[in-house]
C-alpha cells in the first residue's frame, strides 16, 4: 500500500484515501489541436518500469490535487508536490537520483 502526503493540507495517509487521476506532466491539447495530437493526449500514455509522476487528490481530505513521484517497480513514493508546479523540485530530483544514478528529468512540452 502507499502511503502519500498530501502537500497542501499536510496530511499523510494510505493511498486509499486518495484518488489517483493518472499520469501527470501531459502537454494538454484543446481545441484547434489535430486529431493525431488529441488521440495521443486521450490514449497514449506512458506505463513506465520505474520512476513516474502521477495526479493524485486528496479524496478524503482538502480535496485538492497533487503529484506524486514514485516507483512503479517497488511501490517506493519519492515525494510529492503541487499539481500548479510544472516540474519536480529538486529534492524530490534528487531522491531520485540517489536511488537511481543516472536518471534524469524528462520535460513533457
Amino acid at each position: 500500500m502507499l502511503i502519500l502526503h498530501c502537500p497542501c493540507c499536510g496530511v499523510t495517509g494510505e493511498e486509499t484515501e486518495f484518488h489517483q487521476g493518472g499520469e501527470a506532466h501531459l502537454k494538454r491539447e484543446g481545441p484547434g489541436s489535430s486529431d493525431e495530437a488529441f488521440h495521443t493526449y486521450l490514449f497514449a500514455k506512458e506505463n513506465p518500469r520505474g520512476v513516474h509522476f502521477e495526479r493524485w487528490r486528496h479524496a478524503y481530505g482538502c480535496g485538492k490535487w497533487f503529484i506524486a513521484a514514485r516507483d512503479t517497480v517497488t511501490l517506493e513514493v519519492y515525494g510529492t508536490y503541487p499539481a500548479q508546479t510544472h516540474e519536480p523540485p529538486p529534492e524530490i530530483r534528487e531522491a531520485i537520483t540517489a536511488k537511481r544514478p543516472g536518471w534524469r528529468w524528462r520535460a513533457f512540452a
